[in-house]
């Protein structure tokens, strides 16, 4: 009778071989991303907390931090220069995004014309203002739009119509913020919906203009529901840009007339300008919830339906 031998006992070090074999697989990914995560929480995480920690406090950027609790957001809460800079924001964002929205969707339409002659050179020449410093292109506008020796008004005057005081009044210091950012950044704007008109298949266009559409109905029939995340996209872009808005009031206005243009981006620089950090942190968040709300609005409205 044949003896039924037993079975060998597995090897003590079989786990720990398959261990450090599936960690030197699994493991060389984490090792190339580390420094990058290394980088995103010493530079973007840590200082979004002690921020967020620092909204809580009252510090002067000196000495201990005092503990106020929800003081800061109450005083910003009831403060009229906080709401009256949250107005001010969402006038310009009414000025601007529809506006900009349409003239670069109509000039993305035109340069996605592949019979357009130098089209390349129309589409650098409109992305030129993007890539301008922005400091520049203030000081210019400055220039342009003087009451008393702006190119602006002098060309007015040939057709009789009376200087206007387009930075020193609250009537048009909003507009003419508002032009200077649509010249700045429709091109950028434009850009970005080219990319999503390119990304279409040409064969709906073929199809619907075997059927019969015009081009103004495959422009709507077509063009704008296949373009609906990309303009979500454009429109939340814009809405954190006019809500961050610093450089452009305070180099061409001041935040002036009467604090007409005191956008929620320069009324959070002045409280880092006087040192109140602990105010300053919480006005920050604040802005963080707003424009995360308005992003999510525009998100569910925008969103294809299925």
């Amino acid at each position: 009778m044949t003896a039924i031998a037993a079975p060998k006992a597995a090897s003590p070090a079989g786990p720990a071989r398959r261990w450090r074999r599936s960690a030197r697989r699994w493991g060389w990914p984490y090792l190339f991303v580390a420094p990058f995560v290394a980088v995103f929480v010493a530079f973007s995480v840590y200082p979004m907390v002690f921020t967020f920690r620092l909204s809580f406090t009252k510090w002067h950027g000196a000495g201990l931090a005092e503990w106020v609790g929800w003081e800061n957001y109450g005083y910003l809460l009831s403060s009229p220069a906080f709401w009256e800079s949250l107005r001010n924001s969402a006038a310009l964002w009414l000025l601007i995004v529809p506006a900009q929205m349409a003239l670069a969707l109509a000039i993305a339409l035109l340069l996605n014309n592949a019979a357009l002659r130098l089209r390349n050179l129309y589409r650098v020449a409109i992305i030129v203002p993007f890539v301008t410093p922005l400091v520049a292109v203030a000081q210019i506008w400055i220039v342009l739009f003087d009451q008393d020796y702006g190119a602006v008004n002098s060309v007015l005057k040939v057709f009789g119509i009376p200087d206007i005081g387009w930075l020193v009044t609250s009537q048009w210091a909003k507009p003419t913020l508002a032009l200077l950012f649509i010249w700045k950044t429709t091109g950028f704007i434009m850009i970005i919906l080219l990319s999503g008109l390119q990304s279409i298949d040409p064969a709906y266009y073929e199809a619907a203009a075997i059927d019969g559409a015009g081009r103004l109905r495959q422009v709507t029939g077509i063009t704008l529901p296949l373009l609906r995340r990309t303009l979500m996209f454009a429109i939340v872009m814009q809405t954190l840009a006019v809500f961050q808005m610093f450089t452009e009031p305070y180099v061409v206005t001041k935040g002036g007339p009467y604090n007409s243009t005191t956008t929620a981006g320069l009324y959070l620089y002045n409280h880092i300008n006087r040192a109140d950090l602990g105010t300053g942190s919480a006005n920050s968040f604040l802005l963080v919830v707003i424009v995360m709300g308005l992003s999510l609005l525009f998100v569910r409205l925008l969103s294809p339906k299925d």
